[in-house]
């Protein structure tokens, strides 16, 4: 005979009572989550059309060519004709605005604007770094959820309540691992982007704050 722990019951119907609590949250953040995977994978569609690559030999040109510059007029001119980023652009003349600065200041700022655009980049890969992480759990929760009372539904020979139950869990879970399929295949091209374009701007940056220091 099976004894009872005194004040299980309780327990358990407060376990059960916030776990079917959470089923719609969990529904709702999964739609939000499909929603977010389809328009971020858009955007990257969006962005790699718009990407402008730079190869290694166009980027030795640019520094080679601010490097032999006579002057800072010279100097601006290959930048703002560079086939590189205008974000790019942008930080090399701030850094070449900076050339009244000292030489530990020049390279304070352009660090801080180096910084600068690795957080905004950071800040759109956090995004699609959290569905990746929390759309299977979330799918997980889904798919667990419905099965208690399905499996209760069972042992009282409600078939159907059992049927709803698994499709409820079965498209959870699908839509929970798709999106974070889809948002880990977009931060993984979009950092492989990102890292390319931080090391170029490192490259330029280093050959424009050397030169300034002539």
């Amino acid at each position: 005979m099976a004894t009872t722990v005194p004040g299980s019951e309780i327990v358990t119907s407060v376990l059960n009572m916030i776990s079917q609590s959470l089923q719609i949250p969990v529904i709702i953040f999964l739609v939000i989550f499909a929603i977010f995977a389809v328009i971020t994978l858009g955007g990257l569609v969006a962005e790699y059309t718009s990407r402008r690559k730079i190869s290694i030999d166009s980027l030795e040109k640019i520094i080679y060519s601010i490097s032999n510059a006579g002057s800072l007029d010279e100097i601006k001119n290959i930048i703002k004709n560079a086939r590189i980023h205008e974000s790019q652009k942008v930080v090399l003349i701030k850094i070449l605005r900076a050339n009244s600065l000292s030489n530990d200041t020049r390279h304070t700022l352009a660090r801080k604007l180096i910084e600068a655009e690795e957080n905004k980049f950071g800040k759109t890969l956090e995004k699609t770094d959290i569905v990746t992480r929390i759309g299977p759990t979330l799918g997980l929760m889904g798919t667990l959820i419905p099965m208690g009372p399905g499996l209760a539904a069972l042992g009282a020979g409600d078939v159907n309540t059992l049927a709803n139950a698994i499709i409820v869990a079965f498209d959870t879970t699908v839509v929970g691992i798709g999106s974070g399929a889809v948002a880990y295949f977009v931060s993984k091209v979009r950092r492989r982007w990102y890292e390319e374009y931080l090391s170029d701007l490192d490259a330029l940056a280093d050959t424009l704050l050397d030169k300034l220091k002539e």
